[in-house]
């Protein structure tokens, strides 16, 4: 088969305004070529066994790609038989020379597909709360490129035109060139005093807005060491911004949160944290490795000899749910045996499987699944209780059963041990800053600190309960907050009460 090139839009930045098919062929290509500009998490669609070629374009740096060679690239890959994506920041065809890739792939005789993206000058502006067209304010915009410098004599924009036309400008890049833009504008008959502004990283958590005037724009932007990539806007359009700003005014805006869960259970608590509007950095300080399963195994051969099951973790469901897989069993398996979980999000993991959960306690913590079983009362004596759970788990919970008569068998399914790959990667993302890193057990605070060095202990610390919290401090945290019930929902709820309280000090130190 012949290949095929997809030219493909990914957006400004925000990873959820990629495309539908942009989405689709990303998950199924043989290669990605992508920019500086696209955003690095959209190559987790791609294909673990797929090429990556990297041919980003960074501020006119000697180690930046050529067009010429990028081109070649593409037409070798296509020639080859592949797949390939060429994913492209914003929207391929403006500014982004799309349709040069597109000549050299037709010139080569390659076959190519465009897929649009949402581009940088209208969702930039309007996550910053600023519309490009509102009725009554401006009925036209006009996209320029900011490289364009009205200073000198090849200037192919008609500045003076553009002053005159009395809708919106949209500026791509442009932050050396605006104030001979603003001058060229203002030469042109556009008021001094038109409203602007400066979207830096627009889409993106980083996101940062600077207001002023035409004229004293570059100024503002400068004291506010705005730099690229940068939307500007220029018109009556940006007074809306006082009315309508939502991006920059959620909860955790541009907080730079660390979530040290393993891979497998970080993702609903990172995506509630992005939500918000945190910079969310997975730094998983451990892995969750299964223990020899020949007594999970034995357990489960004999488990309708037991009265309850007690699975105090996703980890241990998903050992339990493996065993009786492996050995050509479902939920049927554990009819009649009561199911005791420690929180909601074991339960969910139980539901998922078809499993429900008969105890659950008021406190998501050892104490409370023995609290909750404790008021059963006598009919706990002489129970066998079958309790799966990790390596060095407390023993308080098997303890307080066998204290009220219970007959306890306590399987070691898995453990978790600290991540040998996370130790250059966290000191590079520690180098870039973090406000504040989140702990989930006592585990990945051992797991984090050996990985990252007793040096990331000056980052304040979000705790899921008070045994992680123990564990926080022993190792030299400063414990920010504390979530009141032991899940990921109340931990989100405790960093936004922290954050408030930074920003309510902040204010409260300022001068009036």
């Amino acid at each position: 088969m012949t290949g095929i090139v997809h030219l493909v839009g990914a957006g400004p930045g925000d990873p959820g305004l990629i495309t539908v098919r942009g989405a689709e062929l990303l998950a199924r290509c043989d290669a990605v070529v992508f920019d500086a500009l696209a955003n690095p998490a959209l190559l987790a669609h791609v294909p673990a066994d797929a090429e990556r070629h990297d041919v980003g374009k960074r501020g006119g740096s000697t180690e930046s790609a050529k067009q010429d060679d990028i081109n070649a690239l593409l037409v070798s890959l296509g020639k080859a038989g592949k797949r390939v994506v060429r994913l492209k920041g914003g929207d391929p065809l403006v500014f982004g020379r799309g349709s040069e890739e597109m000549q050299a792939l037709a010139q080569g005789g390659v076959r190519f597909e465009l897929v649009p993206g949402v581009t940088a000058g209208v969702a930039a502006p309007a996550y910053a709360g600023i519309p490009v067209t509102h009725r009554g304010i401006a009925t036209s915009v006009t996209f320029v490129t900011g490289h364009e410098d009205p200073a000198k004599a090849t200037t192919t924009t008609d500045w003076h035109a553009l002053a005159k036309g009395g809708g919106t400008i949209v500026l791509y890049m442009g932050v050396k060139t605006l104030p001979n833009i603003a001058r060229a504008l203002v030469e042109g008959g556009l008021s001094p005093d038109t409203p602007a502004a400066a979207v830096q990283w627009g889409t993106h958590s980083t996101q940062r807005t600077v207001v002023a005037t035409l004229t004293t724009l570059a100024e503002r932007a400068a004291a506010e060491n705005i730099s690229a990539p940068v939307i500007t806007i220029i018109g009556n359009v940006v007074s809306l911004r006082a009315e309508i700003e939502w991006f920059e005014k959620r909860a955790l805006h541009g907080l730079r949160v660390a979530v040290t869960r393993a891979t497998a259970q970080a993702g609903t608590f990172s995506s509630e944290l992005r939500e918000l509007g945190a910079h969310v950095i997975e730094m998983p300080a451990i892995v969750i490795e299964p223990l020899d399963t020949a007594p999970l195994d034995a357990a489960l051969a004999t488990v309708r000899d037991y009265q309850w099951l007690v699975l105090t973790s996703q980890n241990a469901v998903d050992a339990t749910w493996n065993a009786l897989r492996a050995a050509s069993r479902d939920a049927r398996a554990l009819a009649g045996v009561k199911i005791a979980s420690i929180g909601p999000a074991t339960g969910q993991a139980l539901m998922e499987r078809g499993l429900a959960v008969d105890l659950s306690p008021k406190r998501f913590v050892a104490e409370g699944v023995l609290e909750a079983l404790g008021q059963l009362g006598e009919s706990m004596k002489g129970s066998r209780v079958l309790y799966v759970a990790a390596e060095g788990a407390r023993d308080v919970l098997p303890e307080g059963l066998r204290a009220m008569g219970a007959e306890v068998d306590v399987v070691r399914a898995y453990r978790s041990a600290p991540s040998l790959s996370a130790t250059n990667e966290l000191q590079g993302q520690l180098d870039a800053g973090v406000d504040i890193v989140t702990f989930t057990s006592a585990s990945a605070v051992t797991a984090f600190v050996a990985a990252a060095g007793p040096q990331a202990t000056r980052i304040p610390a979000a705790c899921i309960g008070p045994i992680t919290s123990e564990a926080a401090r022993a190792a030299g945290f400063t414990v920010a907050c504390e979530a009141l019930q032991a899940t990921a929902p109340a931990l989100v709820s405790a960093i936004i009460a922290w954050r408030w309280a930074q920003e309510a000090a902040q204010d409260a130190s300022e001068p009036a």
